[in-house]
């Protein structure tokens, strides 16, 4: 697969899930919803919280990506990319089904290609709906996103949860492809309300990538609103490469990002403009950006900060610089 490289990242200045639950039962039970709920969910402390516990070196690893990551952020011009150009992402899109409508359509998964390759370059439609933080918008992240192969497999499994083992051929899901040089997508049902989840970079290879709700794949076929326009794929992609919750999945805590307000929590549905925090020094919190839990339709822009350190994560050391190799 072609790699094309970008200049700098310095130009735009973890395993993450998508509900709240440490339930790791592989089948539905009778009174889950597996609709996903008005208001966005996304597990990512609590399943990161079980992988620590489950392997006590992520967080050495972990804590090392961070230093790398704020250093490289620090002095962009010490940490050059190989060649001129974009980092182009194979993905893989690994179909669970049960039933045909599970069994989302090329067409769907095209779309979902087409808004990551839009949201990451900044020419989605919705870029400028509001001036509100225009002056930090990130613009072209100059990471794209081509597919490279879809494997579909029949499943008896009503439902999938937050264990990986949609990841795992062992356990009725699909192994990884190449994980290391191509990002691996699951798109299957999953219960209670859970809309996707993705790991952080660090984690293990065998169960690395983002498993995304079909429901809340792409933006046609099955895509139903208010997640029906691919933000959830953006908004994992972007805990694939590194990004954080914009509230730093504490209250008024931290992104580890120097232009992204503190915010007090998540905001969900679609907050009136100049929703403020009443963190201290309280700002306009950036509700608009991906990183949040608002509607679809309502995040439209990641902040130079985050593209950054995007980009961090593909120089020389970084932890995904295997996309990065010719």
């Amino acid at each position: 697969m072609k790699k094309l490289l970008f200049l700098l990242f310095g130009a735009a200045i973890t395993l993450t899930a998508c509900e709240k639950t440490n339930d790791v039962a592989n089948d539905l039970m009778p009174n889950d919803n597996v609709i996903a709920s008005s208001q966005r969910q996304c597990a990512a402390d609590e399943v990161l919280q079980e992988q620590l516990k489950a392997d006590p070196s992520l967080k050495d690893r972990m804590d090392e990506i961070e230093s790398f990551t704020q250093r490289a952020m620090a002095n962009p011009a010490s940490h050059r990319l190989l060649a001129n150009g974009d980092i182009e992402i194979p993905v893989v899109v690994n179909v669970l089904y049960k039933t045909a409508a599970e069994n989302v359509s090329l067409a769907q998964i095209q779309s979902q290609i087409a808004v990551l390759n839009e949201d990451f370059a900044a020419t989605n439609a919705d870029y400028n709906t509001t001036s509100t933080y225009g002056s930090v918008k990130a613009g072209d992240v100059r990471v794209r996103f081509v597919l490279d192969q879809v494997i579909r497999k029949s499943t008896t499994k009503s439902s999938w949860r937050t264990d990986d083992s949609m990841k795992k051929t062992s356990r009725g899901g699909i192994d990884p492809t190449s994980p290391t040089t191509k990002m691996n997508m699951w798109v299957c049902t999953m219960s209670g309300g859970i809309l996707g989840y993705a790991q952080f970079p660090g984690g293990n290879p065998a169960t690395d990538g983002v498993v995304i709700l079909n429901t809340g794949f792409g933006r046609t076929g099955t895509a139903a609103a208010p997640y029906g326009l691919g933000r959830t794929a953006t908004h994992e992609v972007g805990h694939w490469l590194n990004l954080r919750h914009i509230w730093g999945d504490a209250t008024c805590g931290n992104d580890f990002v120097g232009d992204t307000p503190v915010h007090n929590t998540s905001n969900g549905g679609c907050p009136p403009a100049g929703h403020m925090s009443t963190c201290s020094n309280p700002q306009v919190e950036m509700t608009m950006n991906y990183m949040d839990y608002t509607y679809d339709a309502c995040m439209y822009m990641f902040s130079a900060g985050q593209g950054g350190r995007m980009n961090a994560t593909f120089v020389a050391g970084g932890p995904r610089n295997t996309f990065a190799q010719p």
